[in-house]
């Protein structure tokens, strides 16, 4: 099979689709990789099988599904998107940051089944299939592993193949398009978001999915309609009275490790709290599933030195031991109600029975919005359906992070030189730096106070939010992208103007004439600047007329080929 299908369609959604056991003298072991040609590195096997199993401490029976998160090692891509495929690249340029695909990472997606069996030697069966992709799409990989993996448990491994045969046929994953996504006798439908759709619906309140069917079809229709949103209210709720400290944590990118008795609550947990600040991009690390096993364990928690910006999602209760050093811990009990009472200070937990809650010293900067706690209590108390309280937690972290970031963008925007003053016989401009006191001396007049109603240090937040990774990582991606536009620009102002070929190359050598030529058309073949076709053929019509001016060796010479 591998040979036929077109794996580089199969690879624009998913890496791999694993299988991986219990031996009893190995321990988890990957059992089957397909395609079966894809390489995994040592490290990433050994990441994959102790991850894919939930730690012997949480005793799941039956079927659990959880996710986590892993380097790839295969690669030095960045966050900039290196190595990715064209496909990848052009999913990036129009998803909103929140979702983009990382270079150097991919998400597990994971069903576990844990059933008694006497005929085995240890008395169960053990026994993960797991996805591997680069997609932060956790319902649309829960939904279909919830199909995928019972088929396999019953029917073997002629499932899996069955199931790489309708991935290669699905659609290319851009943003902005309905899209129908067969599987086994199922069609997922899904529509991933794009930023311009973000700001004219705002974000999905909940991940319903509907199971639509017609005698028109000869497959069911499961439209899922949100690919990527957690359900708030359900994830966050036993520490909801604090998720206005949780929103600070997660923004400033603070360390912090969720404790919980099972992988898919400390999962969830973990991707609940990165989405508080939708649609702003988390940018440190975050592995939603972590044991003692993984390859990063001493990395991360090592003594010597302080904690590292990530969110760690832990089972095992060894880590109450192990990351009692660090600064925010979050438990999980087993029960889903909300932990009331004060927060407890980080350095009086108990290591192994310590009660449900969020242990840390930190400040916030910002008061709570009573107000939106009431209204959660009063829709527990009247039972509220949990989308309705979903949509209402959403919505209004979604409004305080834009707040947040809005005298940012407005600040970054006043740094940009005006389009008058941009000459076609200079370099294209740059935007001015960035200077921390020049921001925060705007507050006053244009601060996030205009448009949220809760209170608080806004001063001090921004220059917390300043040192940390999510505010570097934002500012480098706006500057590039401000950047971008500038070249744009010019190269506008360029092709508008009524050159003087003769004026223009007197006084000039040749070797700086055929340099302007080459960045010139260099620049005409970048897809990513934002300039339109006209604006590119007027551009290779200047140069034709200023490579006419050369000597006919060197024409030949640049000519294109």
């Amino acid at each position: 099979m591998d040979s036929i299908l077109p794996w580089d369609r199969f690879r624009d959604w998913i890496h791999c689709i694993a299988v991986v056991t219990f031996d009893l003298e190995l321990g988890q072991t990957l059992e089957t990789i397909y395609p079966s040609h894809v390489k995994l590195s040592e490290e990433e096997k050994s990441n994959v099988c102790y991850l894919s199993f939930p730690d012997s401490n949480s005793g799941c029976m039956g079927d659990t599904q959880f996710h986590f998160r892993i380097r790839n090692a295969s690669t030095t891509a960045d966050l900039t998107g290196a190595r990715l495929s064209k496909t990848l690249v052009a999913y990036n340029q129009k998803c909103p940051n929140a979702l983009q695909v990382y270079g150097n990472y991919m998400l597990g997606y994971v069903h576990f089944r844990q059933v008694k069996d006497p005929s085995l030697r240890r008395g169960y069966f053990q026994k993960s299939v797991l996805i591997l992709s680069r997609f932060p799409f956790i319902n649309l990989f829960n939904q279909i592993l919830c199909i995928l993996a019972p088929e396999f448990f019953d029917n073997g491994i002629s499932v899996i193949e069955s199931a790489c045969r309708d991935i290669y046929h699905w659609p290319a994953p851009i943003p902005g398009q309905t899209l129908n996504l067969p599987l086994l006798g199922t069609v997922f439908q899904v529509l991933i978001p794009t930023v311009a759709c973000l700001r004219a619906n705002g974000s999905p309140t909940k991940s319903r999915i509907q199971i639509n069917s017609s005698p028109t079809k000869t497959m069911p229709v499961m439209s899922i309609n949100s690919v990527h949103d957690p359900d708030l209210f359900q994830c966050l709720r036993p520490v909801l009275s604090h998720i206005h400290l949780l929103w600070e944590l997660v923004l400033t990118g603070e360390p912090i490790v969720v404790m919980a008795p099972l992988p898919d609550t400390c999962a969830n947990t973990v991707h609940a709290l990165i989405s508080t600040i939708f649609p702003l991009r988390y940018c440190a690390d975050f592995r939603p599933y972590f044991t003692i096993h993984d390859t990063d364990f001493k990395e991360y928690t090592m003594k010597s030195t302080p904690p590292p910006p990530v969110i760690l999602g832990v089972t095992n209760p060894f880590f109450a031991k192990t990351l009692q050093h660090w600064p925010h811990i979050i438990r999980m009990g087993e029960n889903s109600g909300i932990y009331s009472g004060k927060l407890k200070k980080a350095s009086n937990i108990k290591l192994l029975d310590s009660q449900p809650g969020v242990y840390t010293c930190y400040k916030p900067f910002l008061q709570k919005d009573n107000s939106l706690l009431k209204k959660i209590v009063l829709g527990m108390q009247s039972q509220r359906p949990g989308e309705v309280q979903t949509a209402i937690l959403r919505i209004h972290l979604q409004e305080l992070t834009e707040s947040f970031m809005i005298p940012l963008e407005r600040y970054l925007a006043s740094l940009m030189p005006l389009q008058k003053n941009i000459s076609p016989l200079k370099a294209a401009p740059l935007p001015r730096p960035f200077k921390q006191d020049d921001f925060l001396a705007t507050l006053d007049a244009s601060g996030p106070q205009l448009t949220s109603g809760i209170r608080g240090e806004w001063a001090g937040l921004y220059k917390k939010f300043f040192r940390s990774i999510n505010f570097s990582e934002w500012y480098n991606m706006r500057y590039k992208e401000a950047k971008r536009t500038l070249q744009g620009l010019h190269l506008e102002t360029i092709a508008e103007a009524d050159v003087n070929i003769h004026k223009w190359i007197t006084g000039k050598d040749e070797v700086e004439v055929v340099d302007w030529i080459l960045k010139l058309r260099d620049q005409i073949t970048q897809t990513h600047l934002p300039i339109k076709e006209c604006v590119r053929q007027k551009l290779q019509q200047h140069i034709e007329k200023i490579l006419k001016t050369l000597p006919d060796d060197l024409q030949t010479v640049l000519q294109p080929k």
